[in-house]
C-alpha cells in the first residue's frame, strides 16, 4: 500500500462538476492499493499518516502530526501510484489491486480514518476526478508500508 501525502492550506474534490471532498489545512493522501495488501498494511499506512510529523511546531521545525493539530484528511485513491515505471515508456500495473479489492481496502482506510480522526473527506472510488489543491511548503512523503 503506497499514500503519497502533500501538505495543503486547502484540497478539494469534484466529481461530474460537484464537489464531493474538501478540507482546509491538512493532508491530501494520494491512496495506491496493491494486490498483496490487507487491513494490517491499510491500519498501519493510517497509524503513519495520522502520526507523520510534517506540520511546523512553535519554532518552524517539522515536529507535529495532523493528529496534534486536527487538521483536516482528504483521501483520494490513486490507482497510478503502484504503477511500475522501472522500465520501458508505459507504466506496469501488474501489482495493482484488482478494482474490487481496491475499493474494498479503500474503503476501510476511510471508514478506520473517520473513526480515530474528527475531519475526514473523500473522493469517489474509480470516478474521474478533478483534485485541485494548494500544496504547504511545497511539502509531499511517499509513505510506503
Amino acid at each position: 500500500m503506497k499514500g503519497l501525502i502533500q501538505r495543503v492550506s486547502h484540497a478539494n474534490v469534484v466529481v461530474a462538476g460537484e464537489t464531493v471532498g474538501a478540507i482546509d489545512a491538512g493532508l491530501l493522501l494520494l491512496l495506491g492499493v496493491e494486490k498483496d495488501d490487507d487491513e494490517q498494511k491499510a491500519d498501519k499506512l493510517l497509524d503513519r499518516v495520522l502520526r507523520y510529523r510534517v506540520f511546523s511546531d512553535d519554532n518552524g521545525k517539522m515536529n507535529l502530526s495532523l493528529a496534534d493539530t486536527g487538521g483536516g484528511l482528504l483521501v483520494v485513491s490513486q490507482f497510478t501510484l503502484v504503477a511500475d515505471t522501472c522500465k520501458g515508456l508505459r507504466p506496469s500495473f501488474s501489482s495493482g489491486a484488482t478494482p474490487e479489492k481496491g475499493n474494498a481496502l479503500y474503503e476501510y482506510f476511510v471508514k478506520q480514518a473517520q473513526l480515530r480522526h474528527p475531519d475526514v473527506a473523500t473522493g469517489v472510488f474509480g470516478a474521474d476526478m478533478k483534485v485541485s489543491l494548494l500544496n504547504d511548503g511545497p511539502v509531499t512523503f511517499m509513505l510506503d508500508v
